[in-house]
């Protein structure tokens, strides 16, 4: 049950060298045998200092909006429902946790000019030295042959609403994303109609930077005071437009049905299964009724709407705190969730009735899960984040293949020894953020991640995360 960020003063921005994981390695340092080092099991010495591997990377960015944010969500737009080809623009919205009350705000922005490149999976060409003649020298000079790749910094445009109290959750509704919901840390939670806002950064001007010193004053579509306490648990429908959940510290669930676009029914009744605070929501991808919840309690509970007000399924998913759970909308029957003991689970939902239902349960975090989502393009692939400042994607349908690691050994001349205890669906880890929160998909840009931390937001796209989608689809 880790929410609250660590010292929540302003995000200073740093210099790319200086900051874990996002540097560059010095020409003149002395040539060392490369290898992988593990968090939590090899440790640095003292003036030692991990340094990125550009190449690890389709795209890399970071940037903060101020105050660290616990919450954000990414913005469905109109730019094309499969984009492939730099430069990429995105549109978020971000709650912040300021350090006085009156302090916080909501930012809607949009990220202009996300440069990148594509990488092959083994360097084609090695040099004498053992380094790869087609890594990070190259960026530049493609970049400048190929402007559809991107050039320059990026561009960030923002603008800022009041919000009363630290905002400990938030997510835009799926099919209307002007439309956003927050839970407050007072105990409220408030729907808000952003969509002028977002008019107007869709017609800013590319180059502009604005709106980031003004914040402006409106007020909510609807404020919901019926919660017992505050909370973190709320999700929209995926399938009924305006539907939504939310959930307290107090084990309450209440469900929202909209009466129209600007205005809802809230049940005053709420939904009772739980013993200790819900800490995430999900609806069903395919049942409109259904939705799943987890909690303190360590239980996850499956519910149907239409059935009471009582869980019609409830399991013992872990033996601590369940902080998140994310279910998958490309195979429907897969659960998972991550604990405050660093574990996540997946569960295959049609073996609930056998018993135990876990197909797949990962110790490799040793500290708790904060984020956990199914990518929307791969049914098999899913990001985790955790208070250990890692960010780790997992493709669960790898396995430890001898023949095709002696093959990559022979392509690289064995420059890196894998340790041979990581889990072989264990793809990609990236470092560099300090106390993260939450990580999401873009769904409209394959193969794109995007975390919050209270050091900031990166985005980033893995270089060996490949997807199937055509790129004349974008």
């Amino acid at each position: 049950m880790v929410r609250s960020l660590k010292n929540p003063k302003k995000a200073k921005r740093k210099s790319k060298g200086s900051k874990k994981g996002e540097g560059s390695s010095s020409n003149d340092a002395p040539a060392v045998e490369a290898k992988v080092w593990q968090p939590g099991v090899d440790k640095l010495e003292e003036g030692e200092e991990l340094q990125c591997d550009p190449s690890a990377y389709n795209c890399l960015h970071a940037f903060h909006i101020g105050w660290p944010c616990l919450s954000f969500d990414i913005l469905r737009d109109s730019l094309g429902l499969v984009r492939t080809e730099f430069p990429h623009t995105v549109y978020c919205v971000a709650g912040t946790q300021a350090e006085q009350a009156s302090w916080n705000s909501i930012g809607i922005f949009k990220v202009l000019k996300l440069s990148g490149k594509r990488r092959d999976l083994v360097p084609n060409k090695i040099n004498k030295d053992g380094s790869d003649m087609d890594s990070e020298s190259s960026d530049s000079d493609e970049d400048d042959e190929d402007g559809s790749r991107g050039s320059g910094p990026p561009v960030l445009q923002i603008r800022k609403i009041s919000h009363e109290g630290g905002v400990n959750r938030i997510r835009a509704m799926r099919q209307n994303p002007h439309i956003c919901a927050s839970w407050a840390d007072t105990g409220h939670v408030q729907v808000w109609d952003f969509s002028s806002h977002l008019n107007a950064l869709v017609q800013s001007d590319a180059e502009a930077v604005h709106g980031g010193s003004t914040v402006f004053n409106q007020a909510p579509l609807i404020k919901f005071s019926g919660h017992k306490d505050e909370g973190y648990a709320m999700d929209w429908s995926p399938l009924v437009p305006g539907r939504l959940v939310t959930g307290d510290c107090k084990s309450g669930i209440h469900l929202w049905e909209p009466a129209s676009d600007s205005t809802w029914n809230i049940d005053s009744n709420p939904f009772v299964g739980h013993t200790a605070s819900v800490e995430d929501l999900q609806w069903s991808p395919t049942e409109p009724f259904v939705f799943a919840s987890c909690s303190v309690d360590g239980n996850v509970a499956i519910w149907d709407i239409r059935q009471g007000k009582s869980p019609a399924v409830s399991i013992k998913a872990h033996n601590a705190d369940v902080n998140v759970i994310t279910w998958n909308s490309l195979a429907s029957c897969m659960l998972a969730s991550g604990s405050d003991d660093g574990t996540f689970s997946i569960r295959d939902l049609r073996l609930l009735k056998e018993g135990d239902a876990v197909v797949a349960h990962f110790e490799y975090h040793k500290h708790p899960i904060t984020s956990i989502e199914w990518s929307p393009h791969e049914a098999s692939t899913l990001a985790v984040s955790s208070s250990d400042n890692q960010l780790t994607v997992w493709d669960l349908s790898l396995e430890r293949d001898e023949e095709e690691e002696a093959e990559f050994k022979a392509k690289t001349k064995e420059l890196v020894n894998a340790p041979t205890d990581l889990p072989p669906q264990l793809l990609f880890v990236h470092q560099g953020q300090k106390d993260l929160k939450e990580v999401h998909w873009h769904s409209q840009i394959p193969g794109m991640l995007i975390s919050t931390a209270s050091d900031g937001f990166n985005v980033l796209m893995p270089s060996n995360i490949e997807t199937p989608l055509p790129a004349d689809n974008a």
